[in-house]
């Protein structure tokens, strides 16, 4: 599949220009590293799920902020850790209450390795270069890139 090199939108195969931008002759494919910056899509995307901070940083750095993918997956890592933290307190307050504090002892390995699973099938997918979305954050997340 080819990008357009100007905003990054995908262009049908056969099409000789941006249907987006109506930029003739700027066709990059998927498969050309990136010349805007030091880092390649897929990198990047994958980067933008080590922690938290990269994923604001490549939000907010000129050549990362304008390409979708990278986008795409800095928003869905930020939902993501959010999502985490917010799961990690709901069960801090459970495992708080006296009755119900023996069943978050079993619950929080379980959700340690399915959040750690997730993690690195997140990593994973942005290093080859596909746009895997999570059930409910992933629409959200393509929502604020700019790929819905």
């Amino acid at each position: 599949m080819a990008f357009c090199a100007t905003c990054g939108t995908a262009i049908p195969d056969g099409a000789s220009s941006c249907p987006k931008c109506a930029t003739a002759g700027t066709v990059a494919t998927a498969t050309a590293p990136s010349t805007a910056g030091s880092l390649e899509n897929n990198v990047a995307g994958m980067l933008a799920y080590v922690t938290i901070i990269p994923a604001i940083v490549f939000l907010v750095m000129a050549p990362f902020n304008q390409r979708p993918f990278v986008r795409f997956h800095a928003f869905q890592s930020i939902f993501f850790n959010v999502a985490w933290i917010i799961l990690w307190v709901a069960l801090s307050i459970i495992g708080s209450i006296p009755v119900l504090g023996w069943m978050t002892f079993l619950i929080w390995p379980l959700v340690g390795i399915g959040g750690l699973i997730i993690w690195v099938i997140l990593l994973l997918k942005a290093y080859q270069n596909q746009m895997w979305q999570l059930p409910v954050i992933g629409p959200l997340a393509a929502k604020q890139a700019g790929n819905a």
